[in-house]
């Protein structure tokens, strides 16, 4: 089970190349959800980002994809850390991956890395892709790291596109 910490940092600590994981996106596109309630009791800690189902899913960040995982909530998954593996970029409800993603790959910022569906516990008439980011422990578990919350960070990105 993916367990998360509440995490606040400043946005200037995840550096380098980073691009929208959909592209297109505008600000009215986007809310924060990453403090709203799920039906478990716990926070979202992500924001949901509606699209087509189908629509491509790009990389953030110039990373490796550390882990592919099929799970009950999120579905269809990507955990890709970034090249230091200080933070890991988290993307759920995935339809499908790209043709030839694999766990170890290099991935640049916007390469195509999945596409949006309703996998997991997403509603079957509301494709979207459920995105975090986490920083990550000493151990470096894919699993296991301190939420943050991402809505920021793709509000500086919508404005610098």
């Amino acid at each position: 089970m993916l367990r998360l910490l509440l995490f606040t940092l400043p946005l200037t600590c995840l550096a380098g190349d980073l691009t929208l994981p959909i592209h297109g996106l505008a600000a009215r596109d986007i809310r924060d959800t990453f403090n709203e309630g799920r039906s478990n009791g716990q926070p979202h800690e992500a924001v949901d980002l509606l699209a087509p189902r189908g629509t491509p899913i790009l990389a953030v960040a110039a990373g490796v994809i550390q882990k592919l995982f099929l799970s009950k909530p999120g579905g269809i998954t990507i955990y890709e850390f970034d090249p230091q593996g200080d933070y890991c970029y988290y993307y759920a409800h995935l339809e499908r991956y790209a043709e030839g993603l694999h766990e170890g790959m290099a991935v640049s910022p916007g390469e195509v890395i999945g596409y949006v569906g309703t996998s997991g516990d997403a509603p079957p008439n509301t494709p979207h892709l459920h995105f975090a980011i986490f920083k990550l422990g000493p151990e470096k578990h894919w699993w296991q790291g301190s939420a943050i919350n991402p809505y920021p960070l793709l509000l500086k990105l919508v404005k610098s596109s």
